[in-house]
């Protein structure tokens, strides 16, 4: 399976147009590969906190029509990151899109965990409750989360429940914690017995310097491909079969005990 991970750059010398139709001719010079990936925010920037509210779109808004047409247009799964949602309800999500080969929203996530500590993104966007996986054709499940929820191993569990075998990650990392996002991606990817895929962006969101430095990391922690700290395209081949793998060589997912649902009672004699 080949995946592509677009480090987009995200300046504020671009129109929010413009990248959107230069992130869509990215995903077009991708045909070939399986999945490809945008980062979190990508629109807008993660950190560009006053754009948030005048860049909101519905859910099949302007990003999902261009991005849409590019998958179907390079015949890919495409991950296409996320976007600022102003949902029905009127309050703004962090959304991500998977969408089809054939350009169908197959799924989308709002961001659980918000990022903020009781500003920015934590206090202007509502969160979302459930995890989402994505069954891709007969080759992985994909399960879905994005930038800060990297902080919060019981999500990946609930993703590994619902039968995860590829975590994807979109994220506006700042560069300041570089070294948590690497160390984070691996350490999710060896509980897990999952590849993570974790697709960050280039540039810098008001005032605040990303880190780059996308991942995929194996089942057993290894790096498969890293980015430097700029704009540019990583593209990977992976095995989705070694999961089952390696889950079967070094089964510890059976010797979970917390967390899971208790056994039912014996029925009373």
């Amino acid at each position: 399976m080949r995946a592509s991970l677009i480090q987009i750059a995200v300046n504020e010398d671009e129109t929010v147009e413009a990248r959107r139709l230069r992130a869509a001719a990215l995903v077009r010079e991708q045909a070939g590969a399986d999945l490809v990936v945008l980062p979190e925010l990508w629109t807008t920037g993660a950190f560009a906190f006053d754009a948030f509210d005048a860049a909101a779109e519905p859910l099949r808004g302007p990003t999902y029509e261009a991005m849409a047409k590019a998958a179907a247009d390079a015949g890919v799964w495409l991950h296409a990151g996320s976007v600022p949602e102003r949902g029905a309800d009127g309050r703004l999500y962090n959304t991500s899109l998977v969408l089809s080969p054939s350009g169908d929203l197959a799924a989308s996530y709002r961001k659980i965990h918000r990022f903020g500590f009781d500003k920015g993104e934590a206090v202007l966007m509502g969160a979302g409750h459930e995890p989402v996986t994505v069954r891709l054709a007969d080759t992985t499940t994909l399960g879905v989360a994005t930038c800060y929820d990297l902080r919060f191993p019981e999500l990946f569990r609930s993703l590994v429940d619902r039968g995860a075998e590829t975590l994807v990650v979109p994220a506006g990392w700042p560069e300041r914690r570089r070294s948590h996002w690497t160390l984070l991606a691996r350490a999710r990817a060896v509980e897990n017995q999952a590849y993570v895929l974790a697709c960050g962006t280039a540039g810098t969101h008001a005032g605040v310097p990303q880190a780059g430095h996308s991942i995929v990391v194996d089942p057993w922690g290894e790096v498969l491909a890293e980015a430097g700290a700029d704009e540019e395209v990583l593209t990977v081949d992976f095995d989705p079969s070694k999961v089952a793998r390696t889950r079967e060589q070094f089964p510890a997912l059976k010797d979970r005990v917390l967390g899971l649902e208790p056994p039912s009672a014996e029925p009373a004699v």
